[in-house]
């Protein structure tokens, strides 16, 4: 693995300040929303107890502490990655913005075990699709902390504007409420 690189548990995530050719195409022409992924909480993605994501070595984004053990897609688009062990997906849009869901942390060492989904790269998802369902239990009694964080991982532009969107004591809905909206200036 070399300096530019990041291993997430089955993915490795590039530096992405190679990927300036496809940010400038998505660049002052798009905005995005990603919703939540599962019903529960919002977080910021600097809450979440793993420096990867909280230090945004991976981008920007926001994290959720699940009530449901359903993980739906942020945003509609192509299943571009899926990690072998089920726990990990990246979409890719049609406008080329990718984003990943990370179901929980330290589930990479369960293999597959406690998920389970039927999706494969190359797959087309819509916003609000089904990606996997989770044991909670099982996750738990594992060690593995229930944290979903949600990355845009091609979203390295000090152009790009994020605009949080925390749920204040109300329960977030899978698939419904807007988490997160991405605009390029």
């Amino acid at each position: 693995m070399n300096k530019k690189e990041i291993d997430i548990g089955g993915f490795i995530g590039m530096d992405l300040s190679s990927k300036k050719e496809a940010q400038s195409e998505w660049l002052g022409k798009k905005k995005a929303s990603l919703v939540a992924v599962t019903d529960g909480s919002v977080i910021p993605v600097e809450e979440v107890p793993d420096l990867v994501f909280s230090e945004k070595m991976m981008g920007e984004g926001f994290a959720m502490i699940p009530t449901s053990n359903v993980v739906c897609a942020p945003i509609g688009g192509i299943l571009f990655q899926v990690a072998d062990a089920s726990h990990a997906f990246e979409i890719r849009t049609e406008d080329g913005l990718e984003v990943l869901i990370h179901v929980g942390l330290d589930t990479v060492i369960l293999n597959g075990e406690g998920f389970e989904t039927h999706l494969k790269k190359g797959m087309t998802v819509k916003q609000g699709d089904t990606l996997v369902k989770f044991d909670k239990e099982y996750l738990l009694s594992h060690g593995c902390r229930l944290f979903i964080p949600v990355i845009v991982i091609n979203g390295e532009n000090e152009n790009y504007r994020y605009v949080f969107k925390p749920n204040n004591e109300v329960e977030a809905q899978a698939g419904k409420t807007v988490a997160l909206t991405i605009e390029g200036y």
